[in-house]
């Protein structure tokens, strides 16, 4: 089975010639193992070792503490673990721990997840948090809120307030009261494809990276007005679309010019910066402070963005 033509057409467009041929290569490879203790509900000593009494061999992640990997063939070991099981350890892409951080949440903070569904960061931020604060939830599709509330009760995590709600409205009903805002927007999910999985991409398509962009747009709008000057946001998806990370980002630079790009500097080799443009559309160069990044033995692609309120005199906006 082949991917979509269209979707590898638009690749060779967005990547560089040279990170091409192993972007596509691996759509075809065994997807990366990784799992984060959870520091809320168990010690990191412990669980490694009950791991280790099972056979499976970990390695740690140097920028994420209570992060580790595995070799592919251990990922059921660990679903079948009792530690996944009572929720000390949670399976997580090393990609998706990026956001959580760059924030770098501490105890006592306000700090608002606004498609928080099923919950993997949440508990990230609750235990950088020690569950000392104020972290609210949000999630819209019914089904999704459930599990991350099973999720979070199973992990500990008891400063978590959940809301059913669309994210889209939540930052006019609470202006300017969190210091940090995750939007891990909803998207195409091209990053998750394989080969082996047709239905991964059954259904993709360029209308459905127009319609999450709209949506897209319309939640980071909300978590801007959530957030407090001189708070920081990040926005992520697990997309390769420009039209769901960089115009985004740029739509809302735009119109708004109490916002920055903050430079995101990673210690990895499979990270590129934000794309300058895309189809005759030119884009902030501020975006080239956003991080790409690459499919690798260890990470699926994802793309980050750190934006910062200003509590200072907005900048100027640029002429459209």
């Amino acid at each position: 089975m082949s991917l979509p033509a269209e979707f590898v057409e638009r690749l060779q467009e967005i990547l560089d010639p040279a990170d091409f041929e192993n972007v596509v290569a691996s759509f075809s490879k065994p997807r990366p193992a990784s799992f984060r203790v959870n520091t809320l509900i168990a010690e990191i000593p412990v669980v490694l070792g009950e791991l280790e009494k099972i056979g499976v061999t970990t390695r740690e992640v140097p920028w994420c503490p209570e992060a580790f990997t595995v070799n592919p063939e251990f990922r059921s070991v660990l679903v079948e673990s009792d530690a996944f099981r009572d929720g000390r350890i949670y399976i997580q892409n090393l990609s998706s721990l990026l956001p959580v951080c760059l924030l770098d949440p501490e105890p006592g903070q306000a700090v608002l997840d606004l498609a928080a569904a099923p919950g993997g960061k949440t508990l990230h931020l609750a235990a950088r948090m020690a569950n000392q604060g104020r972290l609210s939830a949000v999630e819209v599709v019914r089904s999704r809120y459930y599990k991350l509330r099973q999720n979070l009760q199973l992990g500990g995590a008891t400063l978590v307030k959940t809301y059913l709600k669309d994210g889209r409205g939540v930052g006019s009903k609470t202006p300017e009261q969190f210091d940090l805002v995750l939007l891990d927007a909803p998207c195409s999910s091209e990053a998750r494809f394989h080969v082996d999985d047709p239905e991964s991409w059954s259904y993709w398509g360029t209308r459905k990276i127009r319609e999450q962009s709209r949506k897209q747009r319309g939640l980071l709008k909300s978590a801007i007005q959530a957030l407090r000057p001189g708070g920081r946001l990040a926005y992520c998806t697990c997309s390769f679309a420009p039209e769901e990370n960089e115009a985004v980002i740029d739509w809302q630079l735009e119109r708004d010019p109490t916002l920055s790009v903050v430079e995101v500097k990673l210690p990895l080799d499979n990270v590129r910066v934000g794309l300058s443009d895309w189809r005759s559309k030119l884009f902030s160069p501020d975006l080239a402070r956003a991080c790409r990044v690459l499919p690798s033995a260890e990470m699926d692609a994802f793309f980050v963005c750190l934006l910062e309120k200003s509590s200072d005199r907005p900048r100027k906006l640029r002429r459209r």
